[in-house]
């Protein structure tokens, strides 16, 4: 990525974990960065290019987060939902917005592909089914979580419940 184009990526991830995702306009992006709206469409077509490359880049940061963790389904848990924790604006546009870019295709981004293959390593199965639902439910404690929908002082409890439920033995049919 040029120097233009991170710049820009840094600016509406700092914007948005500020003040959310509609305050990243192309308007108060230009005025934070103290150039023109023309400059920033030299860099990015629209605004959904410049989330979706927030994505991307979080994408690898997930990844990097991932392969860095043990190779255990435990540890691989943590780390996405501390991920999640630590970047709750970049997560959102990961896996709650609309979004320019595809899922489970082969034109899905590398570090999506690379992300969802180290939950693949912990979660194996012949097709991604473990893994697809595996990474549901970690999905499902992080929004939830994030909209305060689950009780209060459970996180530990929920968490070990899952992770005993993703790691039973599930026969083949």
């Amino acid at each position: 990525m040029d120097a233009r184009r991170a710049q820009v990526v840094r600016a509406a991830r700092s914007i948005a974990e500020a003040s959310g995702w509609d305050a990243v306009t192309t308007r108060r992006l230009a005025q934070d960065l103290g150039v023109s709206q023309p400059v920033l469409y030299s860099a990015f077509a629209s605004r959904q290019a410049i989330i979706d490359a927030v994505v991307v880049e979080g994408a690898e940061e997930l990844a990097a987060a991932l392969d860095t963790a043990e190779v255990s389904p435990r540890v691989r848990m943590r780390a996405y939902l501390t991920f999640a924790a630590d970047h709750p604006r970049v997560y959102e546009a990961m896996f709650s917005m609309p979004l320019g870019l595809s899922f489970a295709t082969d034109s899905t981004p590398a570090p999506l592909r690379r992300a969802f293959a180290n939950l693949r390593a912990v979660f194996p199965d012949a097709d991604g089914t473990r893994a697809e639902i595996a990474w549901s439910t970690l999905h499902g404690l992080v929004t939830l979580g994030a909209d305060d929908r689950l009780r209060e002082h459970q996180d530990d409890a929920r968490f070990e419940t899952a992770h005993a439920m993703l790691t039973r033995h599930v026969p083949a049919d």
